[in-house]
């Protein structure tokens, strides 16, 4: 029993919070020498990016590069879990220039909500979890340990344009300051 518990122990995720990095998304992914792609564009009848109240939602991002699918086909099948891992992080960097295309700054995420990641898999796939790491690692190197997200992560049959996953995010924002609001608005 003790050696169950030390297992689990060394698999949860940090507790929850509401610290960040110092300096900021931005910041922080300036110091790990991340760059974001240019934001992806819809497929469909759809907008990337939609606010309300202090939450950004965001479409389900596909790991494109240069409009073009990086990485394509099944789990399980012609793809293994680092393939998967690769595809989730592209997803992930996705999600975050359209954040910043909504917000006009990252600096203005305060964390990750909720973080969804499908996956096109064969019936006999089961490493879901480690394959939807790739894109919670970068979240957490992003926000910090601290600042721990829900999941949910499952497989399907197929996904759009034979992407092998689709990650879907909900952040916390900062609000903009009343003022800045007003003025930002028409008359």
């Amino acid at each position: 029993m003790a050696k169950t518990f030390a297992l689990m122990e060394e698999h949860m995720p940090a507790p929850s919070g509401n610290k960040t990095f110092a300096g900021g998304p931005s910041s922080r992914m300036s110091e790990l020498g991340i760059d974001l792609p240019p934001p992806p564009t819809p497929l469909g009848a759809y907008v990337e990016s939609s606010d309300s109240g202090n939450l950004l939602f965001l479409s389900g991002m596909l790991p494109v590069v240069n409009r073009k699918l990086a990485i394509s086909g099944r789990l399980g099948e012609n793809l293994s879990v680092k393939d998967g891992q690769a595809a989730a992080r592209i997803a992930s960097l996705n999600a975050l220039a359209a954040a910043q295309q909504h917000l006009g700054n990252l600096d203005r995420l305060r964390k990750l909500v909720k973080l969804t990641v499908l996956m096109a898999t064969t019936e006999q796939f089961t490493e879901h979890a480690p394959v939807a790491d790739g894109a919670s690692d970068l979240f957490v190197q992003i926000f910090g340990p601290e600042n721990g997200h829900v999941r949910l992560v499952y497989g399907v049959q197929s996904l759009p344009i034979g992407a092998p996953v689709i990650v879907d995010v909900i952040f916390e924002i900062e609000p903009l300051s009343q003022t800045t609001s007003n003025q930002a608005q028409p008359p």
